[in-house]
C-alpha cells in the first residue's frame, strides 16, 4: 500500500478519526493493531511470501528476550551473551533477506526496524536506556506503522513517552501534521516524479549523450532522490504528527551544506546518528583501536597517528553505511567510500586550502563562497549519486567521463533540453517548484514555514495551503498514462 495513493489516504483517515473516538488507554493498542494491519496489506501488494510476517515478530522477540535477560543478570560475561545473540539473529535475518540474494522477499521496513531495535537492545546493554517489559509495546515501537516505509530510525527513550501516551484531538497538532504531508506530496509527485523522467532517459541511454546532457541527467536524479525520500519523510512525520508523536527528522536542507561532513549532518540523519553511536564510536573504544595509535606514534607522529587510527574507523563506517544501502559495489562506493575518500581528503588538504585561501584574501563566511562550497559539495555528491543510480560500476565509470567528453552550453538554448524526457511546459513546472523548494528550504533554516504562516491572518494562511493543494492535485505526476483528473476519478470508484 503505497503512502501516496488514494486508498492509503483513505486508510489513514478512518485510523485517525478511530483513534481519537477510542479510549485514550486503548490508543496505543489501536496503533500496534493498525500497524500489524499495514505490514500485511503491504505484504499482499507486493506479493510476498507470508514467511515475511514472521520476520518483524521474531526479531522484536530476540531483542525483547536478550535485553530483559541483560537487565536481569549481574554477570558481564551472560549480557554480552545475550547481546551478541540477539545482534547476529537480528542482523543475519537481515543480510538474509535483503543482501545475500537467497530468492527470498525482505519485508517491507527491515532495514529500518533492524537497527530501530539493536538501538534499543544497546542502550539497555550500556545502561543508558530502559526496559521494555511489554513485548506488545516494543513490537510497536519497532513497527509502528508510518516508519515502516522508509524510517526514520528511531531511540527508544525519545519515543518511549510519545507512543504509549494517550491523546485528546488537538486542532493544531493535526492541522500542522496535515500541512507537513501536503509538502510531502509536493515533493513526490510534483517534484520527483518529473525528474525521474529526465533521470531515466540519461541513465538508461547515457551513450547517447555527453557533456552537459549528462550532468542534467545526473542532477536531476540527485533531485529525484532527494525529493523522493524528503517528501516521504514529510508524508511519515506529518501522519505521525497527527497522532500526537514526534519522530525524530531525517533531512534538514541537506543542499545547503558547505563540505561532505556537513552534508551527512542533514541528510538520512537517524540513520547517521545510529551509526556514529552505535558503530563507529564502539570502533574506536574496541582494544585494537585505542592500541593503534601507540603503534602508530613512531612512523606517524603524535597528530598523524590519531588521524590514521579515526580514519581507519571511518572506512569501516562508511563501508558500514554503502553496503547497508544496498550490498553491492555501487551502493559502497556511491554512498560509502567515495564519501569517505571525500572527507579524508578535506580533512587532510586543509592546511593547503586555509594558505590558498589567506593568499587570495578570501574569507570562509563571504557570500559568494559559501555558494561556491556549497555548489562544491552538491557536485561532489552527484558524483556519487550516479554510481548509486547505475546497477554496475564501470556503467558509472564511463558515464562521468562522457560528462568530460563534450562541452556543449549550448544545449540549454538550443531546445535540445526538451528532448530529455520533459517537454518545455514541463521543464518550467520542475524549474519553478524546484525554486519553490529551495526558498522554502532557506526560510525553514531560520523558522519552521508552518510556524510563519500561523502568525499570518487566516485569509493569507489558508489561500497559500490551498494553492499547494490544487498545485499537487493539478500537476502532480501519477505514473505512466494517468493525468491528474484520471488519478482522482479512478481512485474515487476504487
Amino acid at each position: 500500500m503505497s503512502i501516496t495513493s488514494f486508498s492509503f489516504l483513505c486508510f489513514f483517515a478512518a485510523v485517525l478519526l478511530l483513534y481519537y473516538l477510542i479510549p485514550k488507554k486503548a490508543q496505543w493498542g489501536f496503533l500496534l493493531l493498525v500497524s500489524c494491519v499495514f505490514f500485511l496489506f503491504s505484504v499482499r501488494a507486493a506479493d510476498g511470501g507470508w514467511y515475511v510476517v514472521f520476520c518483524p515478530l521474531a526479531s522484536v522477540a530476540a531483542v525483547y528476550v536478550a535485553a530483559r535477560l541483560i537487565d536481569r543478570t549481574k554477570e558481564q560475561k551472560k549480557k554480552k551473551a545475550a547481546l551478541i545473540c540477539a545482534v547476529l539473529f537480528c542482523i543475519g535475518l537481515l543480510c538474509a533477506l535483503k543482501f545475500f540474494h537467497l530468492g527470498l522477499i525482505a519485508p517491507m521496513g527491515i532495514s529500518f526496524y533492524t537497527l530501530t531495535l539493536l538501538g534499543y537492545l544497546f542502550d539497555v546493554y550500556y545502561e543508558i536506556g530502559t526496559v521494555q517489559n511489554n513485548y506488545g509495546k516494543l513490537l510497536l515501537f519497532g513497527c509502528y506503522f508510518p516508519t515502516l516505509v522508509s524510517g526514520p530510525i528511531m531511540k527508544y527513550k525519545e519515543m518511549e513517552g510519545q507512543l504509549y501516551q494517550g491523546r485528546r484531538f488537538d486542532y493544531r497538532r493535526v492541522t500542522f501534521g496535515m500541512q507537513r504531508m501536503l509538502w510531502g506530496f509536493f515533493k513526490k509527485l510534483v517534484i520527483s516524479e518529473r525528474m525521474a523522467l529526465v533521470a531515466n532517459e540519461v541513465f538508461d541511454n547515457y551513450g547517447k549523450y555527453a557533456g552537459f546532457e549528462i550532468w542534467v541527467g545526473a542532477v536531476a536524479f540527485t533531485f529525484q532522490l532527494y525529493t523522493d525520500f524528503g517528501g516521504c519523510m514529510d508524508i511519515v512525520l506529518g501522519i505521525s504528527e497527527c497522532f500526537g508523536i514526534k519522530l525524530p527528522e531525517n533531512f534538514n536542507a541537506p543542499f545547503l551544506a558547505r563540505n561532505i561532513s556537513e552534508y551527512w549532518r542533514r541528510w538520512h540523519i537517524s540513520l547517521g546518528n545510529w551509526l556514529r553511536e552505535y558503530l563507529f564510536y564502539p570502533l574506536l573504544r574496541t582494544r585494537f583501536f585505542m592500541e593503534l595509535p601507540k603503534k602508530l606514534k613512531a612512523r606517524l607522529g603524535k597528530k598523524g597517528a590519531k588521524q590514521a587510527t579515526t580514519f581507519s574507523a571511518m572506512f569501516l563506517l562508511w563501508f558500514a553505511i554503502g553496503y547497508w544501502h544496498g550490498g553491492t559495489w555501487n551502493y559502497i562506493i556511491g554512498s560509502g567510500l567515495l564519501h569517505w575518500f571525500y572527507i579524508v581528503s578535506g580533512e587532510l588538504m586543509e592546511p593547503v586550502f586555509a594558505r590558498w585561501r589567506a593568499f587570495l584574501h578570501i574569507e570562509k563566511e563571504q557570500r559568494w563562497f559559501v555558494w561556491f562550497a556549497r555548489l562544491r559539495t552538491f557536485f561532489l555528491v552527484t558524483l556519487g549519486l550516479v554510481f548509486f543510480r547505475n546497477a554496475e560500476v564501470l556503467d558509472a565509470v564511463r558515464m562521468i567521463g562522457r560528462g568530460f567528453l563534450a562541452f556543449n552550453p549550448q544545449i540549454f538554448f538550443n531546445g535540445t533540453l526538451f528532448s530529455l524526457g520533459l517537454d518545455w511546459i514541463e521543464a518550467v513546472i520542475a524549474v519553478v517548484s524546484l525554486a519553490i523548494l529551495g526558498w522554502v528550504s532557506r526560510l525553514q533554516q531560520t523558522e519552521p514555514v508552518r510556524e510563519r504562516l500561523e502568525k499570518r491572518g487566516i485569509l493569507l494562511r489558508w489561500a497559500v495551503l490551498y494553492a499547494l493543494l490544487f498545485y499537487v492535485i493539478l500537476l502532480g505526476q501519477y505514473g505512466p498514462g494517468y493525468s491528474a483528473s484520471e488519478f482522482i476519478y479512478q481512485n474515487f470508484r476504487v
